[in-house]
């Protein structure tokens, strides 16, 4: 095995033994609900109707195709395991490091100072979160891309082949498929051109128009992505207002964010997943920001004949970091350690490469040059693995923000998801009050509130919490449709369906609001026009096994002569067990029913019986009913329900 090989197997190796806790971490209550595991169509796995979803949808804020497919493929595989999920993202980031130490080797001719750089990207705590957070999948496969694209332009450059310019531009294609992050790729590639490639030495201005000229499709591809990013992330509500963010503050943080990344580069300390903006910046921060910017910018262009590494990396640095420094804001935050995953690489070459012209200038033995590069490789590798305990699940995430940024509204909000999670809903109503407390203006805070009012009984404080919420996004349909549920456990059924009603017209691909509207209507005793509603409800939404099993209860159970349709209650009962994987004690018990209503008793008691093993395996103990069914099973007779509210006069 020659040498450079040697090395990149043991970066490799390094770099999957540093990340081996990865995968004892779970999911956590940020991102990781809409990516993976409240998401059907990637829960799903490959399927035809999620590829297809892939490619159209802006869920998430974000078009990117090939990181959906990428869950997808991990649900596929190892459905909803979090440690085969994380190992995924390990394995990518070991991959990108590879390919970087290639990448470095082929531009420097040095192994050791490539072999460095590749081992400062891989392990420091700065990358703990693009590599932990599996909603992050997204970060790491654009970077794979990204390297290849890379290395696909150099080998075009050296070799002339134009089947390798093709390669490069399909590659960033398919990063732009992954995260759109990658638009200034194009800009690394001129950069390229100046150093270490040359061929800018001497060049005509004709000869530079050249260079741009012949990077075209990538300029081109580079404006589309930035339009449709744009486009899906407004359609997403992920786009920042300039009225909740002034242009004012977002260019006095895009400085200070820069130079905390580079502080955060030499000393990661207080490192966490969420740097709420602030409200207002001092001005001294600011002028000291820039201030350190222009007299780095000023060096390493006064020192760019001699040493165009530090030109080529601050510059790498600086230009990466464009899409992502806050001008345009995305989510609410500051900075984000995971905007550093390719920044972090002109940085880190710049730095480097300085270090070894130093200690060859000082004739540094070679014994303490390596030494000292030990020693920084360690500290990163006890730094990353200190921060990624952090990551074992939401509570611990927030945890530990909350300890970085006390006053931080959105990780209070996030704990409390995670702390209701677990069905801690005390726990999570005084942290939501306590969020409420410093910002009352995030409607994500009322829902939740009312989601947890609602769990305890208290429909009137719920429904108010949700006219809150709508109050600051009346175009959002599940604020309506939580609304209209409040108003139906109320039985002020009228005013539920206007909000079913209100929620179909926001989002009109939901099944949810036809359901709730169908349970209305059968509680107003209007049977007839509530099948209607399940009937749409199943258009929308044919293979989710809530909304078959929930229609076939209606269907099988109804004491209305004139709806009830046992045989096709029982196709939709038979198609949610199947899609439920046969192990859901409600599915269960509503096949019984199904099964009961078409004179088939054996099996309807069979499933009942399967309902209370599967229960009292997930240890339900509310059991009495499915009990009650089985009873009735047994003496040969159907299992009937009255949906009709008991103040609801008969309207058809």
């Amino acid at each position: 095995m020659s040498r450079p090989r040697f090395i990149a197997l043991l970066l490799a190796l390094a770099t999957l033994a540093v990340f081996l806790p990865a995968g004892r971490l779970g999911f956590v209550s940020f991102d990781d609900n809409d990516y993976v595991t409240e998401n059907p169509f990637v829960k799903n796995g490959l399927t035809v109707t999620g590829i297809c979803w892939a490619f159209t949808t802006s869920h998430a804020g974000n078009w990117h195709p090939l990181t959906w497919l990428s869950h997808m493929a991990d649900c596929e595989l190892f459905q909803l395991n979090p440690g085969a999920h994380h190992y995924d993202n390990v394995l990518i980031h070991a991959a990108n490091v590879v390919l970087l130490f290639a990448l470095l080797l082929r531009l420097t001719q040095k192994p050791l100072p490539a072999a460095f750089i590749a081992a400062l990207f891989a392990w420091h705590p700065l990358h703990v979160e693009s590599v932990a957070w599996v909603s992050e999948r997204k970060d790491v496969l654009s970077t794979f891309f990204a390297l290849l694209s890379l290395l696909s332009y150099i080998k075009y450059v050296q070799e002339k082949s134009r089947r390798s310019l093709w390669l490069a531009f399909l590659f960033f294609t398919l990063g732009l498929m992954a995260k759109p992050m990658l638009v200034t790729l194009p800009f690394v590639m001129l950069l390229l051109d100046w150093w270490p490639l040359n061929r800018l030495a001497g060049a005509r201005p004709s000869s530079a128009s050249g260079l741009i000229l012949e990077k075209t499709p990538f300029f081109a591809l580079t404006v589309i992505s930035c339009i449709v990013t744009f486009i899906v992330q407004k359609q997403g509500e992920a786009v920042i207002s300039l009225a909740r963010v002034p242009l004012l503050l977002r260019l006095e943080n895009a400085p200070v964010a820069a130079v905390d990344y580079l502080l955060k580069f030499f000393w990661p300390e207080n490192l966490c997943a969420f740097y709420p903006m602030p409200e207002k910046i001092p001005a001294l921060p600011v002028l000291l920001s820039v201030a350190a910017l222009l007299v780095i910018s000023a060096a390493v262009w006064r020192w760019r004949d001699q040493k165009p590494y530090l030109l080529f990396g601050w510059l790498w640095f600086l230009g990466t970091l464009v899409p992502v420094i806050g001008l345009l804001q995305v989510g609410g935050q500051a900075m984000a350690d995971r905007y550093t995953y390719i920044p972090s690489i002109g940085f880190f070459l710049a730095l480097v490469l300085l270090a070894r012209d130093l200690a060859v200038w000082l004739q540094m033995p070679k014994i303490i040059r390596c030494g000292l590069m030990a020693l920084a490789a360690a500290a990163c590798i006890l730094v990353t693995e200190h921060q990624l305990q952090f990551w074992r699940d939401g509570e611990s995430l927030f945890r530990r923000v909350l300890a970085v940024t006390p006053t931080n509204d959105v990780a209070l909000i996030n704990l409390g998801v995670a702390l209701q999670s677990q069905d801690r809903f005390e726990e999570a109503l005084a942290i939501y009050r306590q969020a409420e407390r410093i910002s009352s203006t995030r409607y994500q805070l009322h829902n939740n509130i009312g989601d947890i009012l609602g769990h305890m009984g208290r429909h009137a404080e719920a429904l108010a919490e949700y006219q809150q919420a709508i109050a600051l996004r009346p175009g959002n349909a599940l604020l309506h449709l939580s609304a209209g549920i409040e108003l139906a456990a109320l039985d002020r059924l009228a005013e539920a369906l206007s909000e079913f009603s209100r929620a179909e017209k926001c989002d009109t691909t939901l099944a949810g609001p036809h359901i709730e509207a169908a349970k209305a209507l059968f509680k107003q005793g209007r049977d007839a026009t509530g099948v209607e509603e399940f009937r749409a409800a199943l258009r929308l939404d044919a293979d989710n096994y809530q909304t078959l099993a929930v229609t076939a209860r209606y269907l099988a159970a109804s004491e209305n002569d004139a709806t009830r349709d046992g045989k096709n209650a029982l196709l939709l009962a038979l198609k949610a067990d199947e899609l439920s994987g046969h192990n859901q004690p409600v599915v269960f018990d509503i096949l019984g029913m199904a099964f009961a209503a078409n004179g088939d008793y054996t099996n309807a008691a069979a499933c009942a019986r399967n309902a209370l093993d599967l229960a009292a395996a997930a240890q339900l103990t509310n059991t009495e009913q499915i009990r009650s069914r089985l009873e009735l099973y047994r003496n040969n007779l159907p299992w009937r329900e009255c949906f009709r509210a008991t103040n609801a006069p008969a309207k058809n």
